[in-house]
């Protein structure tokens, strides 16, 4: 079982972001020696409330002070990029960090996010699969031509080629048809921390029959994002975490975030409800458990952490981290 550390990176309007960075880089550090795998790195635009360090330029200095680690952009928003300039960026990461990067790409839901960058939801899909399409064509090394609803390539080369061969793509996808496009296109579904155990049960039965329809593999590594806290009581890491958890789940609510998922999955439910299926909250022989349950449940074996929640001090996800490694891991590794 591999875990990655997830750092939003999303701090409130009265927090002092350059000292917030500065703990994040500490956690990057800590997460290196303490075992970890990988960090992942989400992507927003116009994040409000929260301010939000750009996913790539962070990513890039994760590299040069963690050269162990992958690097997961978790994720890239897409449908919004120009195929070349992503292809250059990524391929970028992946040579500075010799050859360490995932691209974990999604589709995204916010029209602040649409409109800003000239398109629409409706187009988001078509815009997706041809990025990625180009991309990978790119990423091959040579002249690329053709006509993309957004752009042209006449005979474009890549500028810097990645590392990989290939690099591995990871789709996120809340809805079903996103998980039939992660089976379609990805080299893994990267599974939501937003959705019910009882439609994660159902899609990933979806997401088994779309791959055996194609003829592809159950992937070697399957992700999975989740929130994450530790405590002696499970009754004391859920009042601990709450205010934080519920703050950010606000945003996700006021963003639409839940509209783009089934629509028993929302976020309009008392804070015990929302917590029930979605964190992992407890002792650490409760995390565990609840870890290994999922490994058996869906078959995930790559595990995107959330320990650094907004609100809360960058103290208390390093004191996090720090049990994960010392009572988690250990117990996962045996079990």
């Amino acid at each position: 079982m591999k875990f990655a550390l997830t750092l939003r990176g999303q701090f409130r309007q009265d927090e002092d972001i350059v000292a917030g960075h500065q703990h994040d880089l500490a956690l990057v550090r800590r997460a290196e020696a303490l075992g970890f795998d990988a960090v992942a790195r989400a992507q927003h635009y116009s994040a409000h409330p929260w301010q939000m360090l750009q996913q790539i330029p962070f990513l890039a200095q994760v590299a040069a002070i963690a050269p162990r680690l992958r690097l997961i952009t978790g994720v890239t928003l897409l449908p919004l990029v120009k195929p070349l300039d992503l292809a250059e960026q990524l391929a970028s990461l992946d040579v500075m960090s010799q050859g360490k990067l995932i691209f974990g790409a999604g589709i995204g839901y916010r029209e602040v996010e649409f409109q800003a960058f000239g398109t629409t939801i409706k187009e988001a899909a078509p815009r997706f699969e041809e990025n990625l399409e180009a991309i990978r064509a790119l990423w091959t090394g040579g002249p690329v031509s053709r006509q993309g609803t957004h752009f042209t390539l006449a005979e474009a080369r890549c500028s810097v080629l990645p590392v990989q061969r290939p690099v591995p793509v990871w789709i996120g996808a809340n809805a079903d048809r996103g998980v039939r496009r992660a089976a379609r296109l990805a080299d893994a579904w990267y599974v939501n921390p937003h959705n019910t155990l009882e439609t994660l049960d159902r899609q990933m039965a979806l997401y088994r029959r779309e791959l055996d329809a194609l003829g592809k593999p159950f992937p070697a590594e399957l992700p999975m994002a989740r929130e994450v806290f530790l405590a002696p009581s499970r009754a004391e890491a859920l009042a601990r975490v709450r205010p934080a958890l519920e703050a950010k789940y606000r945003s996700y609510r006021a963003w639409g975030q839940d509209q783009a998922m089934p629509g028993a999955d929302h976020f309009d439910r008392d804070f015990e409800s929302l917590a029930a299926d979605r964190f992992l909250l407890g002792t650490a022989t409760e995390v565990t458990a609840q870890l290994l349950a999922l490994r058996k449940r869906f078959g995930v074996n790559y595990f995107c952490v959330g320990v650094h929640l907004p609100g809360l001090p960058a103290e208390v996800a390093m004191e996090q981290m720090e049990q994960l490694a010392a009572e988690v891991f250990p117990a996962l590794a045996t079990a």
